[in-house]
């Protein structure tokens, strides 16, 4: 068969999306597989090959899961709100809406070019107002649980482009968009407070099959410890300072206490600190750097010692001093920290450099030259009542001496902080919360749900940080649900992290008008089997989505605890150089380039072809012309079919079946694929190979390449798609081959090769052995002095 790719995917794709091949049903009788992908912001770009990559293994899954007899739900969605559009959209002068689903049409497109089985039936964009209804509908939930809240806090602001920033768009202190450094902000932010759920989502861990380090990272961003709550008083004032610590035992240690330039105490004390002027400087400069740079580990320490306010440590009344620096963020813990120097690397360089008491209490290192941190294990010196004490006994006995004193608790903490839930943007779902100067913040009443965002002509930034919303004043005034009078809309939009924290409930139910999903329909389709995505969206995403969930199972709004049976991840696909791939490097591959030269079975074989799944690998040219080299040999096999069996390779057969159904479980997909080129390798090399055996073949090539093997398929006179066809089953007995190759030697020398039985006498392997066409001219006229078989691996021949 000369195989056209061309023509071939297009008729494919036509038949496959007009005849809705890959349409979930809901409550059908067959088994139901959910299998979720992360769904993509549509760029103005399009696809790129990591989409592909991303996607393409939950495709290869969903196709295997179809011909294994599961309803399958494999959805595709677009997560639309954003910075990017906007941005694009002012500098085009082009509204968001537009720009959006211009960018949707591309994608759509593209997607179906690759033959994606996505059910496009539901599709969702989470800037329709029929999808961020019932975003908006959660935050009001949120909101009426207290766990919505607005507080002050200090952000990151760029003053060119009037917004604020998150700390990922602002790395270095500058801009990612114009290049002006940022300063620090103090403003009113939504916050959502997911530390309510910590424990929970820490619990949840325990139930997702996953990689270890995805497991680790999740852990990691929620960062939960134990320790205790101390008590540190101001000298000769009513303040008292609380610290969060993990290592009580060393409070005999602490030397001086730090806290962060926003500490409210430093405007309640003002006229007790004599160097203000000083520390209203050193604000000033906190302000400039972004949270990332203030916590860095290797950046050189700056403080300022407060002069006027000393504090107590409780467990000895030693006066120590205060400083304020700007490695402790006012959003961590408390805002102030004891410092140990004599065992914490970055408070004994402060102590250092600013001549504070180093004090060893735990012995085994030496402080003269450095901090001694290895102390998990050890014996405390210089420690008052738990003097001589191990670590483990001490941090007992001072955990009670506390709590006896009243002048601390056993505390848990999490590192994970509240979610910082607003932006100061137009391209965002509208907060849908009204201000009051009666009744404070009233929740637009749910029936009247979606409050819908505004057409604007000027979308630019406000003034000052200010949405663009806040300058529509048919927008901001309106009344109060409450009380009738006249109040004012929040103006603030909320993050692109909203829409993708509930979408995979949607694809469950994505017309409905009542609520965010039929709970029925859940029911039956929830937990996500499998849900595939990158890497760096393995702690916020799915922690966010993981929150939103548990908090709609407390409500009675989803069946299920956790959302996700299974997660994994896909690795980068680099450069030809090795490096990330972007457009200033002149390194972006793109994969509608190779769909028109190659083929969407070529690029789709490829992608996963190119190496470990789960690793970062390089793109390579020479590669895709392989894959489809192999297409072309599979297409050709045609031309040798016969009705007669041929067990020449049954062996191979069976094992390839059952491997390549193992491998792509394991998502070990480039070994799968090695399999195939190898067994197809294989029978190019027979005279003719049995029909059968060659839809079997066809089969366990389709999820890799549907296009070429639905058409061949047809060709052998199917009336049925293969979507339709059964995964073939692998015959246990043939796995195991019924003969073998063993080499034949003349006195230890390899001469030739013969093909045995496994069950074959050594009396006829001996006589086969010297009837090969090799081994005759060997032994004619010469007499054999010894004849040696060793079992399954060799005859040797000793002549003379």
């Amino acid at each position: 068969m000369e195989y056209n790719h061309k023509s071939v995917e297009a008729k494919w794709q036509k038949h496959w999306y007009e005849k809705k091949r890959f349409r979930a049903i809901d409550f059908d009788s067959k088994p139901k597989c959910y299998n979720l992908v992360e769904f993509p912001y549509p760029s103005g770009v399009g696809m790129h090959v990591g989409h592909i990559r991303a996607y393409a293994s939950l495709e290869i899954v969903s196709r295997k899961r179809r011909m294994e007899g599961y309803n399958v739900l494999f959805p595709i969605g677009f997560d639309a709100f954003g910075l990017p559009t906007e941005n694009y959209a002012i500098k085009t002068n082009t509204h968001p809406r537009e720009v959006t689903d211009t960018n949707i049409k591309t994608f759509l497109n593209q997607l179906q070019q690759t033959g994606f089985s996505f059910d496009f039936d539901r599709t969702v964009d989470t800037t329709d107002k029929d999808y961020y209804r019932w975003t908006q509908w959660i935050f009001v939930q949120l909101f009426k649980k207290g766990l919505a809240f607005r507080d002050k806090t200090y952000v990151n602001y760029c003053p060119s482009c009037k917004v604020v920033l998150s700390n990922e768009d602002s790395q270095g202190g500058k801009c990612d968009r114009c290049g002006t450094p940022v300063v620090q902000k103090e403003k009113d932010v939504w916050f959502l407070k997911i530390t309510e759920y910590a424990e929970k989502l820490l619990q949840g861990l325990n139930d997702l099959e996953t990689l270890p380090r995805i497991k680790i990272e999740q852990e990691n961003w929620i960062g939960k410890s134990t320790g205790a709550h101390v008590d540190f008083t101001v000298k000769d004032t009513d303040e008292v300072m609380q610290v969060y610590t993990t290592r009580p035992d060393t409070l005999f240690g602490a030397t001086f206490m730090v806290i962060a330039p926003e500490h409210d105490i430093l405007k309640r004390q003002e006229v007790r600190i004599k160097n203000m002027d000083e520390v209203k400087a050193y604000q000033v400069e906190a302000r400039k750097k972004t949270e990332f740079e203030r916590v860095e580990l290797a950046k050189d320490k700056t403080g300022v010692r407060l002069d006027g306010l000393t504090a107590i440590n409780p467990v000895n009344d030693q006066e120590i001093p205060i400083f304020v620096a700007d490695y402790v963020m006012i959003g961590y813990g408390t805002g102030a920290i004891m410092a140990v120097p004599a065992h914490d690397s970055r408070d004994y360089e402060f102590a250092t450099k600013f001549g504070c008491e180093i004090i060893e209490v735990i012995s085994g290192g030496d402080i003269t030259k450095e901090a001694y941190t290895d102390t998990n294990e050890g014996t405390l010196v210089n420690s008052g009542i738990i003097d001589g004490l191990s670590v483990k006994d001490a941090k007992v006995k001072i955990l009670e001496f506390l709590e006896e004193k009243e002048i601390g608790k056993k505390a848990t903490n999490y590192k994970m902080k509240d979610w910082a839930f607003n932006r100061q943007r137009y391209w965002g779902e509208p907060i849908p919360i009204i201000h009051c100067e009666d009744c404070g913040m009233v929740h637009i009443p749910e029936n009247e749900l979606p409050l819908i965002l505004p057409e604007v002509e000027n979308f630019e930034p406000g003034e000052d940080g200010q949405s663009p919303l806040a300058n529509i004043p048919e927008f901001v005034n309106t009344t109060c649900p409450k009380c009738g009078k006249p109040a004012k809309r929040e103006t603030d939009t909320m993050p692109q992290w909203a829409g993708s924290s509930w979408y995979f409930l949607r694809y469950a139910d994505p017309k409905n008008e009542e609520v965010l999903a039929d709970f029925d329909k859940l029911k039956y389709w929830l937990q996500v089997d499998w849900y595939n995505g990158g890497m760096e969206h393995v702690t916020r995403h799915v922690i966010y989505s993981r929150f939103w969930h548990h908090f709609l199972y407390d409500i009675g709004a989803v069946p299920t605890k956790e959302p996700y049976k299974k997660r994994t991840a896909q690795g980068l696909i680099l450069g030809e150089d090795g490096d990330k791939m972007s457009k200033s490097k002149g390194n972006v591959v793109n994969p509608i380039e190779i769909i028109e030269e190659f083929g969407a079975d070529t690029l789709r074989l490829y992608i996963l072809f190119i190496g470990d799944y789960e690793q970062a690998t390089p793109w390579n040219p020479n590669g895709v012309k392989g894959s489809r080299r192999f297409l072309d040999k599979l297409a050709r096999l045609e031309d040798k079919l016969s009705d007669k069996p041929n067990d020449n390779y049954q062996t191979e057969l069976h094992k390839t079946i059952k491997s390549v159904g193992e491998d792509i479980e394991n998502v070990k997909f480039n070994t799968a694929i090695a399999k195939l080129m190898s067994l197809v390798n294989v029978l190019g090399k027979e005279t003719y190979v049995n029909k059968e055996d060659y839809e079997k073949v066809l089969k366990i090539v389709y999820p890799f390449a549907p296009h070429i093997c639905e058409e061949i398929w047809e060709k052998l006179g199917h009336k049925e798609d293969m979507v339709f066809a059964s995964w073939p089953e692998y015959d246990e007995s043939k796995l195991v081959s019924s003969t073998i190759e063993i080499v034949v030697s003349i006195n230890g020398k390899v001469r030739d090769k013969i093909v045995i039985s496994v069950d074959m006498a050594k009396d006829e392997i001996l006589a086969l052995a010297k009837k090969a066409e090799k081994i005759i001219p060997q032994i004619e006229g010469k007499q054999i002095f010894k004849e040696i078989y060793v079992p399954n691996k060799l005859v040797n021949l000793v002549v003379k």
